[in-house]
């Protein structure tokens, strides 16, 4: 009796995990790459560099960071560290909830889906409005876009991420799968 309740009490959610684990990188590694690249030691600089490597490759404006420890820069611009800041503040809320409400759009299936994708595509018209000249970059103006989209894509993704229990996966977000045939041709 002792092994099981010890067995069920050590379970893991992987999937939340590392989904927390990579959100963590994201919310902690921007910020503090400029002041890893500043310290002048190896090692730190070494960090510093994964990071700001990684901020190029998903930052459209990578060089419109905040000046946080001259000459160095934050690792991506305010638009996605808005987008970051929502995945954050839906985490927690999802920690204070466990996903119960109205606000979490995965319950709502494809309308769900269809809502947070209308509300994700806040990020990409205000880059689309800044390329086409109908505003300069504005960290002002940037970073409740982004929020927006984080907050839409945590209010979808938050459920799905973090609901699995015991390795049953409990998706409020349904899809019927035909089993009938993945027996190999039984039943």
């Amino acid at each position: 009796m002792i092994r099981v309740a010890l067995r069920e009490e050590l379970q893991v959610n992987w999937v939340s995990f590392i989904a927390d684990f990579l959100l963590a990188g994201m919310v902690v590694g921007p910020p503090v790459a400029p002041f890893l690249a500043a310290s002048g030691v190896w090692l730190l600089g070494g960090i510093a560099d994964i990071i700001y490597f990684m901020g190029n490759h998903v930052c459209p404006q990578p060089d419109m960071g905040l000046d946080l420890a001259p000459p160095f820069i934050m690792a991506v611009c305010m638009r996605c560290y808005g987008t970051v800041t929502g995945l954050l503040i839906t985490r927690l809320l999802y920690a204070v909830t466990a996903g119960k409400g109205f606000f979490w759009l995965s319950q709502y299936g494809w309308n769900g889906a269809a809502l947070a994708s209308v509300l994700m595509m806040a990020y990409p018209l205000e880059l689309a409005a800044q390329i086409f000249g109908l505003w300069n970059f504005d960290n002002y103006i940037v970073t409740p876009f982004g929020l927006i989209t984080g907050l839409a894509w945590g209010l979808f993704t938050m459920p799905i991420l973090h609901s699995w229990q015991g390795g049953n996966k409990l998706i409020p977000f349904h899809f019927k799968f035909d089993t009938s045939r993945s027996q190999g041709g039984r039943g």
